[in-house]
């Protein structure tokens, strides 16, 4: 039985969440002071996953890869953000050490996660899926959806995207990057408005 535990952090709110089966953890966006709360709560880490690339999702990647000496896992697109400090913030630099090319599904220690691109809040955001709940990100939130005015968005990627995610024929439960808890069918209501505001 999966275990969602999850804390905001940074200036942004940003949701860090510790997938647990019970055995094993999946430590998902870990941000700004991050770490000591991660370090906290895992006990047998296997990845540090990241729906996209921005700052205020992968500022502890570096600090927790080294200290748990686990593999990060990010898609191509964004890998960029995670190698440089794009954003001037003073974040420190490392490597992706799986680049998400495909939308297979992935073994992860005793998980089965998958990545799912939808680019346009930045290029290589992406939803991870575990089990019957979705990490969404940036892209999709509670009655929201991601930015698409930074540097790198797209929102031509956007629509695109959320065209994507309107056909998408299941329900899970929705676990986004800033705010509450959602599921799919709730954010599919709300598709035909963001694409006529993009």
């Amino acid at each position: 039985m999966i275990k969602i535990n999850s804390m905001p952090f940074g200036e942004y709110q940003t949701n860090c969440y510790i997938v647990n089966n019970g055995k094993q953890e999946l430590i998902i966006d870990p941000g700004v002071g991050a770490t000591s709360w991660v370090l906290k709560n895992v006990k047998n880490p296997k990845a540090i996953l990241n729906t996209h690339g921005h700052f205020d999702h992968t500022w502890s990647d570096c600090e927790l890869k080294k200290i748990l000496k686990i593999p990060i896992y990010i898609h191509k697109e964004d890998v960029f953000m995670l190698e440089e400090d794009v954003f001037e913030m003073g974040e420190e630099s490392c490597s992706a050490d799986h680049i998400i090319e495909s939308e297979n599904d992935l073994q992860i220690g005793d998980f089965s996660a998958r990545f799912i691109h939808f680019p346009g809040h930045s290029p290589g955001c992406c939803i991870i899926e575990i089990a019957d709940y979705w990490f969404s990100g940036d892209f999709i939130f509670k009655n929201s959806i991601g930015r698409v005015d930074f540097p790198y968005s797209s929102p031509q990627r956007m629509k695109k995207s959320l065209e994507k995610f309107g056909k998408i024929s299941y329900n899970k439960k929705v676990y986004p990057g800033h705010g509450e808890s959602t599921t799919i069918k709730n954010e599919q209501k709300n598709t035909s408005y963001w694409l006529k505001m993009l």
